[in-house]
Formats: C-alpha cells, sequence, structure tokens
C-alpha cells in the first residue's frame, strides 16, 4: 500500500486535529494505562487512513466517527484481555506451588538411589537412626552392634550418603 502526499497530509491533518483529545478519550477508557491509549489512538488513525471514505466532509465531522472507533478498540481490547488467563512474570511462576509432590517423589528416588550406592552396614545404621527413628542404643540392640559403632558408623555413612547424593548433582 503505497501513501502518496495527498494522503498523508490528510492524516497529518486528521493526526493534528485529533490526536490530543482522542489520547485523552483513551486514557479515560484504559483507566490511564498510557501504552494501551497511544496503541488505541494509533491504531484508529491506521483505520482512519484504510477508510477515508468514512472522513468525507458530506459525512460530517470526522471526531464522531474517530471517537467511535476508539472505544470500539477499547472494548474490544477488554474483552480480549477478559477471554483469556491473566499473563503473569516468570517471578510469580517460580513461586508458584504445582500441587503435585513430584518434587517430593523425585527426592525420595534420589536419596533411594543414593542409599542403594551405600555399603549394607551403612545403609542398614541410617534405615535404623534415620527412618525408624530409633536412638544409638535402639539401633545398637536392633543391629547387634555396639553403641560406638552404631555412632561411628553413622557419622561414615553421614559422610558416604552426602558423597553419593554429590555424585548424583545434589548439592548443599
Amino acid at each position: 500500500m503505497s501513501v502518496d502526499q495527498s494522503d498523508e497530509s490528510r492524516l497529518r491533518t486528521l493526526y493534528d486535529a485529533h490526536a490530543a483529545a482522542l489520547f485523552a478519550f483513551a486514557l479515560r477508557l484504559t483507566r490511564g494505562d498510557r501504552g494501551r491509549a497511544e496503541d488505541i489512538v494509533q491504531e484508529t488513525l491506521v483505520r482512519a487512513w484504510q477508510h477515508p471514505q468514512a472522513l468525507e466532509p458530506s459525512r460530517g465531522e470526522a471526531r464522531p466517527w474517530l471517537f467511535t472507533v476508539a472505544r470500539r478498540l477499547a472494548v474490544d481490547a477488554h474483552r480480549a484481555r477478559g477471554a483469556r488467563p491473566r499473563e503473569v512474570d516468570d517471578l510469580a511462576l517460580v513461586s508458584m506451588s504445582t500441587g503435585d509432590d513430584i518434587d517430593v517423589a523425585l527426592d525420595r528416588l534420589l536419596v533411594a538411589d543414593a542409599l542403594a550406592a551405600l555399603s549394607p552396614q551403612h545403609r542398614a545404621v541410617l534405615v535404623e537412626v534415620f527412618f525408624r527413628d530409633r536412638g544409638v542404643d535402639g539401633a545398637a540392640t536392633a543391629l547387634g552392634v555396639p553403641a560406638g559403632t552404631v555412632k561411628s558408623r553413622t557419622y561414615y555413612a553421614l559422610r558416604a550418603l552426602k558423597l553419593a547424593l554429590s555424585e548424583r548433582g545434589v548439592t548443599t
């Protein structure tokens, strides 16, 4: 679509005569959102350029037509925003809970895999002390080893578990 000198001149005259009032009107329609108001003014003027017959002097003043187009554009934009979900930024998505237990399940799988990499003695002491919530004496009785052995195995088992988890990409 080419724009000749007369079209450009008419559009410039139209802009000079009506843009300020149109912007003020659009600003009220958008409840003070300057960016949306500017978009409405621009789209209104594009429509005026695309439909020059609507602005013929024989049809009356141009301003009522421009205001009608601007109002319809604002209503259409408002309806379109209401028809689709509200947009959120990435920050809201990071803090948003998914409502499922997938992270817990993945953590359990990761810990189970790391525990499987430990020696049977280390795995058994950790199961007794942490998963069955037994104290040193209870774990010693269940495992049939002295309390001192439970203490030292727990210490070394935790170190080995930390290493196994770090090998799987878990950091502290």
